[in-house]
């Protein structure tokens, strides 16, 4: 089965998969259909600028994109597609699973599930921006896998495009076990196309989720993506890898000031990159203080 026969999603990770990341990744690795953005959020009772700085429209052409927003009520969630559509998007993925403890605290993310009323108000906002389209990113639930179910008839009645969905609870965060069960229970009822996402590291793994499911209509990857970036377009992983380290190593380096910002940018890059690097070639790059060591320790790479 090959990438392109079935839809697949980038997942956004905060600090990590900014316009930069997903331009170089489109334009040198390839084989995704969307990817989503870190979400759009409002702190302070304002949108953060730096949020709406990624999804511009400019910052982002030719790369097929997604501005993901979070949100804990309708109000919230007006304001940000207000943000949005003003931008001139005309799709956005409302984040329904975030497990970060700050965002749970305030009803966002999968701290959103128990609160069917705040969803459907959603749902009704939804249904009044006729020329939007829209999808939900979520888990099982919060708390327990029941969560899902129970908010499943508010999120039939949504115009979506498709539910990803992540087979784990909020409360776990990105450990212990899947719970495949749960996943499939909630496909098996739910009317709208569903994505598949958790723990996909490897091309089998994509194949085994959509040979188990073939009425899935795609999957999403993150962390599996980051880590090999080269995954679903082909091509040697060095030759990836460089060519994506060289275009986010000239916009860190001609567009942040001093060596502690430019370096944060270039950490996080490697941070993933594990594949590709023993722990005396990881650990020069990561545990370099300066630009000087830094750029040493990406030449003794011998291919980069």
């Amino acid at each position: 089965m090959e990438p392109g026969s079935f839809y697949v999603a980038f997942a956004p990770l905060q600090g990590y998969t900014d316009c930069v990341y997903r331009k170089a990744h489109s334009e040198v690795a390839g084989g995704v259909t969307e990817y989503y953005t870190p979400f759009v959020r409002i702190e302070g009772g304002e949108l953060r600028r730096k949020d709406l700085r990624d999804i511009d429209m400019a910052r982002n052409e030719g790369v097929p994109t997604v501005p993901q927003v979070i949100a804990r009520d309708g109000d919230e969630f007006a304001r940000l597609c207000d943000a949005v559509e003003t931008a001139g998007w005309r799709r956005i993925d409302l984040n329904m699973g975030c497990p970060f403890p700050m965002q749970v605290k305030a009803g966002r993310g999968s701290g959103l599930m128990v609160h069917e009323e705040r969803v459907a108000a959603m749902g009704e906002e939804m249904r009044r921006r006729k020329e939007m389209r829209f999808s939900v990113k979520m888990r099982l639930g919060q708390e327990d896998a029941g969560e899902c179910m129970r908010l499943l008839p508010v999120v039939d009645e949504m115009p979506l495009e498709h539910v990803v969905l992540h087979p784990r609870l909020g409360k776990q965060q990105y450990k212990g076990e899947l719970d495949r069960e749960a996943f499939e229970r909630f496909m098996a009822e739910c009317h709208h196309p569903v994505v598949y996402n958790g723990d996909l590291l490897t091309m089998a793994d994509v194949e085994g989720v959509m040979a188990r499911w073939p009425k899935l209509k795609g999957v999403m990857l993150g962390r599996g993506l980051l880590a090999r970036p080269w995954l679903l377009g082909g091509g040697e992983p060095q030759v990836v890898v460089g060519e994506m380290h060289r275009r986010i190593y000239d916009y860190a380096s001609s567009v942040l000031q001093g060596d502690s910002q430019i370096l944060a940018r270039l950490h996080a890059f490697w941070e993933y990159q594990t594949p590709l690097l023993d722990k005396k070639q990881y650990k020069a790059i990561m545990k370099s203080g300066s630009l000087r060591n830094y750029r040493a320790a990406i030449a003794a790479l011998g291919w980069c």
